[in-house]
């Protein structure tokens, strides 16, 4: 039997990708594990998966499943864009903070990047950047990336990237949007995902599974075709063809061809607004001296300030990342496995901390 090498009593709010897989998905990878199929996407399962994301976002869409969400995100752009051409996105978008310079240097993608405080483009602060198309001394802004939720926790409704869409389209630009938290998006708005992406003019969608049970397993979604070119053939220059893609389908079908997928985010959404709730009763009741909040809750993330010193103390016992450590900003996560357990321990590590500050 294999060893486990960790106290699995440790639970933390750092990231919704600390959680482990859902033992739907595991099973998943289990029942395709028997016997032989065909490699390289040629398989059974990778099948279904066009038909299972067909059904959520209709008919004459094309699904190429990667191994990470950076892959998604690096391929899908490339595939939608020239030589050179440019993204606009915001400045905390996941493409130009947390890619470690993917897009650039793997992808030769230049980005051009506008500050949100929200996290979330608008048709002003798309229009910063949205200019210049003729001049051969500049980049040419082609696309526009949009983060559903975004790295602040914060969703677009289905109104605003219709907007943000139409204005990009009659710019005779096209829509990115980076789904890797997209089921948090549709729990947050109680809409199904053809709401706020293609009916929406979303043109290509990177789907996250990570982040929400599975092992390691995103997709592209190419929504409009006309707006994607030589994914065939990019998938496998980026590293991101696998050879066993049955495993890699197998998991994206456990999630979304039943409820598993919003079932989940609606837990871990849930968790978030838990935590929200009971530290505003805290800070009413006088309970969370200098505790506040930077960014409305609408997913499963929780961005707050603290004190000086109390965020160091706190992480002794749960894991988080700050944010902003010159603003004392934290981010506090939760996933489909946390628990109200771990929530209202959570909650009483803040109390005695901030009580002890």
């Amino acid at each position: 039997m294999t060893e486990q090498l960790h106290d699995i009593s440790v639970r933390g709010f750092a990231s919704d990708n600390y959680s482990g897989v859902h033992p739907e998905v595991l099973a998943a990878i289990a029942a395709a594990n028997n016997g032989h199929q065909v490699a390289y996407g040629e398989d059974v399962y990778t099948e279904r998966l066009q038909q299972v994301f067909a059904g959520h976002f209709g008919e004459g869409i094309e699904a190429f499943p990667v191994f990470n969400g950076t892959g998604a995100n690096v391929t899908g752009l490339q595939s939608m864009l020239p030589r050179w051409g440019a993204v606009i996105s915001a400045s905390t978008a996941h493409i130009n903070s947390d890619e470690g310079g993917a897009p650039e240097r793997v992808g030769g993608i230049k980005l051009l990047t506008v500050p949100a405080p929200d996290g979330k483009l608008t048709i002003e602060l798309i229009d910063r950047e949205a200019w210049g198309w003729g001049d051969e001394h500049r980049a040419q802004p082609l696309v526009v990336s949009i983060t559903q939720t975004t790295e602040l926790g914060t969703a677009y409704t289905a109104a605003e990237v219709r907007a943000i869409a139409d204005h990009v389209h009659e710019r005779g630009m096209t829509l990115h949007m980076d789904g890797a938290r997209l089921s948090n998006a549709a729990a947050s708005l109680d809409l199904p995902l053809r709401a706020f992406t293609r009916d929406a003019g979303v043109d290509v969608l990177s789907v996250g599974g990570t982040k929400n049970g599975a092992l390691g397993a995103e997709a592209i979604v190419v929504l409009n075709p006309e707006a994607s070119v030589g994914l065939k053939y990019l998938r496998k220059l980026n590293m991101q063809l696998a050879s066993k893609m049955r495993f890699t389908s197998a998991q994206l079908i456990a999630l979304y061809e039943g409820d598993l997928w919003i079932e989940s985010a609606r837990h871990a959404n849930g968790m978030a607004r838990r935590l929200r709730d009971a530290l505003d009763a805290g800070i009413a009741a006088g309970e969370m001296p200098g505790l506040g909040f930077s960014q409305e809750t609408q997913s499963n993330g929780v961005f707050a300030t603290l004190p000086a010193g109390v965020a160091d103390r706190l992480r002794e016992r749960f894991r988080f990342y700050d944010w902003d450590a010159s603003r004392g900003e934290v981010r506090w996560m939760c996933s489909f496995d946390t628990s109200e357990a771990d929530i209202d321990a959570f909650v009483a590590g803040i109390r005695e901390e901030l009580a002890a500050a």
